[in-house]
């Protein structure tokens, strides 16, 4: 009897013991799944960029050339898209290549977004003092009790109440008082007076501080041109993509952290009360209503119904585009002539564009 008894415990101790360990490697199995696939960042020094099929991504192949013929249609020179930091697609027209720079237009004013934040970090200027701090008074025309209220972070909401319908010339005579800064949302050329305020504030040119803190740290190319009354940013494509990857890393390139992430999202969320769809020179997108340039009235609905609600994007007078989509780890790049009207942001090629997107993701 008393054999039968230790049998059987012995039989049910190794029960107990494999029981245990297969469960410990069912558990393993699930707590440490296969890692995600790691963002991935070009070097900096080289032009070695690794690419991904379509194919690997499970999108429809057959899809692409409807897209890249709607981008040659509407007058394109280049196109790129990157998925965690991988080139899927790249297509030049025209004439246009890997090696040839383009210009910026606007899509430009979120590189001085992300200066600004650069030099807030180190502690040259604070967003929430005002523009007469670093550059003295008499920049504008505006009564100095008017002047005094606009702010760096007016600048960088377009909410600075200087009037609109003057043009691009940002001297002193040109600027003139509109309404109170921050009670009025208008797009604005003003916002290039920022590059005078860290210009002041650092010690050091504009170009100086921009390619040492961020041009160079990413490995971007490029430089600023001035046309008329216009510093306006020239690249090669994939040096706006570079740009778009360290926006899509909030601020952060290759484990180097550029621009603190709390000005960061700060700089791709709302802003101000009056133009949900704008933040520090971003635009953008799902939010409930929208502001477009030279206009005071609201348009309900999102910037760009197409497109995913979370993306953020740098838009530029004649179509230059940088598409940010966090949902999807992915960067959209597009550079060009004017698609159809000229145009200072938003045009009605967002939204087809996206729709023949959509279609190769889909």
């Amino acid at each position: 009897m008393k054999l039968k008894t230790l049998l059987f415990f012995c039989i049910s101790i190794i029960l107990i013991t494999c029981s245990s360990e297969d469960s410990t490697e069912g558990n393993s199995q699930i707590e440490n799944p296969v890692s995600a696939e790691a963002m991935y960042f070009p070097p900096s020094d080289s032009d070695t960029w690794e690419t991904k099929s379509i194919s690997s991504l499970g999108w429809h192949q057959d899809k692409v050339q409807d897209l890249l013929t709607y981008l040659q249609s509407k007058n394109s020179k280049s196109f790129m898209i990157l998925q965690n930091g991988r080139i899927v697609m790249e297509n030049y027209f025209s004439g246009h290549t890997a090696t040839s720079p383009w210009y910026w237009a606007s899509a430009g004013k979120t590189l001085t977004s992300v200066v600004t934040g650069i030099a807030e970090q180190e502690g040259y200027l604070n967003i929430n003092n005002k523009v007469s701090d670093y550059i003295g008074t008499g920049w504008t025309s505006a009564p100095l009790a008017k002047e005094n209220l606009i702010t760096c972070k007016n600048l960088l909401t377009m909410t600075s109440g200087l009037d609109d319908s003057l043009g691009d010339d940002v001297s002193p005579a040109n600027l003139k008082y509109k309404a109170d800064a921050g009670t009025r949302w208008a797009y604005h050329n003003v916002y290039v007076k920022l590059q005078d305020v860290i210009a002041a504030a650092t010690g050091q040119t504009w170009t100086q501080y921009f390619n040492s803190k961020l041009r160079d740290k990413i490995g971007m190319s490029g430089s600023w041109i001035q046309s008329g009354n216009n510093s306006v940013y020239w690249s090669t494509t994939r040096s706006m993509a570079r740009f778009g990857l360290m926006a899509l890393n909030n601020g952060n390139w290759n484990g180097n952290q550029i621009i603190n992430t709390t000005y960061f999202q700060n700089a791709v969320n709302t802003s101000q009360n009056i133009n949900l769809a704008y933040g520090y020179l971003w635009w953008l997108n799902g939010k409930s209503s929208y502001h477009l340039p030279q206009t005071q009235l609201q348009f309900n609905g999102k910037l760009i119904p197409n497109a995913p609600d979370d993306m953020y994007c740098a838009l530029g007078k004649n179509d230059q585009k940088i598409y940010v989509v966090p949902s999807k780890k992915l960067v959209v790049i597009r550079m060009g002539d004017a698609a159809d009207n000229v145009n200072l942001a938003l045009s009605d090629f967002d939204d087809v564009l996206w729709q023949k997107i959509n279609a190769v993701m889909n």
